[in-house]
């Protein structure tokens, strides 16, 4: 669930001071922004920015999906049939290099690793509605993360 509030016995001394630096109380998400306008430190932005835009990009956090092999990580089709010896290497990737030349594994190779918890920008979404007293803004399209998560919003 999202928090735009924290408790300030939660909040460590250095971040008390920069909130009462901007005077404003604790909050769950901090960001920093580059403004044509004149904006002070502690401003509330809302989603009237978005008032005359058509388009956006949204970035996002991916969904972590962990540990995955090859097929679900670059969707490579398998090795060869399941007769003639093909025992347990269905989902394998197969050969990942030449012989004795040159005698390694290229930087870059395709192979099972972690998927997802990446930074995605999804770009060219179209606004549909600004609700600007309730703050909300409806983009045509999917946005990176899982429900809850925070998204940064670009013109």
């Amino acid at each position: 669930m999202y928090r735009a509030l924290l408790k300030e016995k939660n909040t460590t001394k250095a971040m008390q001071g920069i909130f009462k630096k901007a005077g404003t109380t604790p909050k769950a998400h901090l960001a920093e922004f580059k403004f044509d306008e004149e904006h002070n430190l502690g401003d509330t932005i809302t989603v009237e920015l978005f008032n005359d835009a058509d388009f956006v990009d949204v970035v996002g956090i991916s969904k972590g999906k962990g540990f995955q092999g090859v097929m679900k990580r670059h969707g490579f089709g398998g090795v060869g049939q399941a007769t003639h010896g093909q025992d347990d290497r269905a989902r394998k990737p197969g050969s990942i290099g030449a012989c004795s030349y040159p005698a390694k594994v290229f930087k870059g190779m395709r192979m099972g690793g972690q998927m997802g918890g990446d930074r995605v920008t999804t770009q060219n979404l179209r606004v549909l509605k600004v609700i600007p007293e309730h703050n909300l803004i409806l983009v045509k399209g999917s946005c990176a993360g899982c429900n809850g998560s925070t998204v940064l919003i670009q013109k």
